[in-house]
């Protein structure tokens, strides 16, 4: 099995446990995820925040996003403008957003570009991540165009029962360093005993 058709195979399993997971779960995890993240002195610093409108089957940032906002914040979420390829765009409000490319909210057309060197801290997705944050995204490459470009401090978000003990690496694959679960802040795959 080539290196591919590895990464298919285990977001096919990975989507599977997540299906599987109980709504209790879910809701717990999803709480706990946004307060980590919201704890975090990188993002109290921050001005301009990077992150992503969750869908049914991601990690629901809603909390965090309207926090952001609540704390004045400028706050970019992606606009897909073609394969692979996204704009970070400035909303305001829940309002901004409309269903776009495969059905996930994004910002409307007239949001502002923000461009990439304004943003000092950025939510990044994926269907599963090791502890170390090697990272298993959809397949479309937005995410790692994106970090090929991006200098400032990323956070990867997983729900701890989705992480994987290996994911599959392509040369092109970005390894993120901090990686924000229900339980914990894994710094190169060492759990932060301090929150």
């Amino acid at each position: 099995m080539n290196l591919i058709e590895a990464k298919k195979a285990l977001r096919s399993e990975v989507r599977a446990a997540e299906r599987a997971l109980p709504p209790r779960y879910r809701a717990e995890s999803n709480a706990g995820i946004n307060a980590r993240l919201l704890a975090l002195p990188e993002f109290r610093m921050a001005q301009t925040v990077f992150a992503f409108v969750g869908t049914a089957r991601e990690i629901d940032t809603a909390e965090f996003l309207t926090e952001t906002l609540r704390q004045g914040k400028r706050l970019c979420v992606p606009l897909c403008t073609g394969p692979g390829i996204m704009e970070l765009r400035r909303i305001t409000g829940f309002d901004d957003l409309t269903p776009g490319a495969y059905g996930i909210l994004e910002p409307k057309a007239d949001c502002p570009a923000v461009p990439l060197d304004e943003i000092d801290f950025a939510v990044i997705p994926c269907v599963s991540c090791d502890r170390e944050g090697h990272r298993l995204g959809q397949g479309g490459g937005f995410y790692d165009r994106f970090l090929a470009a991006y200098r400032g401090p990323a956070y990867l978000i997983c729900r701890e029962r989705l992480l994987r003990s290996e994911i599959p690496m392509e040369p092109h694959d970005a390894i993120i360093h901090w990686v924000v679960t229900e339980k914990t802040l894994y710094e190169d795959g060492i759990p932060d005993q301090m929150i």
